[in-house]
């Protein structure tokens, strides 16, 4: 396996490196591919102070939320390396809809929940108060206690971005999950690097600001991993 190291718009502590995992969707073979390409690259790059982040957005549309889910709820996925995981928007509507809340049952059916539901066995045209009954504890306690964020070095991590001229303590639960336009277009210096998902394109970006690595694996594009090292980054995809 050959990467290609290009410079960073952040850096990272000598000896940290972070494998940041963009929007997995129900991908659940493609998350265990690029666990194993990740497992490979440390193999053949030892580091001691790995730490594996997956950017939230692990349920709705693809065909195995369930199977992504419990992998990501049953501990780090790479023996000996840490991880961290966070919100997604779909997460939050999954979340709220499974808690009866009666918007979000018609939102989360129209946003790719039907076939969650279905990968918990539950059937989406079931009455909705049996809905919930599918989805182990585990994982619904998994999904309740994903990260809003994650800060190292010059680098923050949150599904969908920020909100310019918002200091960071004070971002919104809804902008760190849902926000575009006001972040994406930005040119504005937020004070840190974001990483982030959410918004899906066919290759990553890499803005002076920001690093966006949601490739749309769903959709039939790759899903792809952040490797980043003091000031360098490169992707790995699957």
């Amino acid at each position: 396996m050959s990467l290609e190291f290009t410079k960073a718009p952040g850096t990272l502590p000598a000896g940290r490196r972070i494998y940041a995992i963009g929007d997995v969707h129900g991908c659940d073979s493609r998350l265990a591919e690029l666990h194993a390409a990740i497992a490979d690259d440390l193999a053949h790059r030892p580091c001691g102070a790995p730490l594996l982040l997956h950017l939230g957005d692990y349920v709705d549309r693809g065909p195995d939320s369930r199977g992504v889910v419990a992998r990501l709820a049953g501990g780090d996925p790479l023996p000996g390396v840490p991880s961290v995981n966070l919100l997604g928007n779909h997460e939050q509507t999954m979340i709220d809809a499974l808690s009866g809340l009666g918007a979000s049952m018609t939102d989360w059916m129209i946003q790719g929940g039907r076939e969650a539901l279905q990968s918990w066995g539950g059937d989406p045209d079931a009455p909705r108060p049996t809905w919930p009954g599918h989805v182990p504890d585990a994982h619904m306690g998994f999904l309740k206690n994903l990260a809003l964020t994650h800060r190292e070095g010059s680098y923050l991590f949150a599904h969908a971005g920020i909100r310019p001229g918002i200091a960071i303590e004070d971002q919104t639960r809804q902008d760190l999950i849902s926000i575009r336009q006001a972040f994406l277009y930005s040119e504005a210096d937020f004070g840190v690097t974001v990483v982030h998902g959410h918004t899906p394109k066919q290759d990553p970006v890499i803005k002076h600001n920001r690093i966006g690595i949601d490739t749309g694996a769903v959709y039939g594009g790759r899903l792809t991993c952040a490797i980043l090292e003091t000031d360098r980054v490169a992707f790995l995809f699957a």
